[in-house]
């Protein structure tokens, strides 16, 4: 088992930052690509982005590239989603997630409980 924490979500205005952070407990964080999703009001959840276990391969969605970027401390359990000119349509719930698969893996095994993210126009 692996427990997922999200955090740092907020409002923001349209052009601005926010990071999020999840903290990983229980098994190796190491055993796992981490992933973050999001999931807006009235849709479906969708794929952000993920990084491999060693932090040496990363896969973002067209929607936030070069916009996004995500990283992952090893040492801390620890994954980030570093967000800048956020956009209002970015508004949603974004979740952190693992999985023993690649960073294009459409199986996600553990999921945290989500952070909101709001970005005003």
């Amino acid at each position: 088992q692996v427990q997922l924490v999200e955090s740092g979500g907020g409002l923001v205005q349209a052009g601005g930052s926010l990071r999020l952070s999840c903290a990983a407990s229980g098994r190796t964080f190491t055993r796992y690509t981490m992933g973050w999703f999001r999931r807006a009001p009235g849709k479906e959840r969708e794929f952000v982005a993920a990084i491999s276990r060693s932090a040496d391969s990363t896969y973002f969605a067209n929607s936030v590239k070069g916009r996004f970027s995500i990283s992952r401390d090893n040492a801390k359990n620890t994954v980030y989603l570093q967000m800048n000119n956020l956009k209002p349509e970015d508004t949603a719930v974004y979740y952190c997630a693992a999985t023993v698969g690649l960073v294009n893996s459409g199986r996600y095994d553990y999921w945290g409980q989500g952070t909101q993210v709001t970005v005003s126009s």
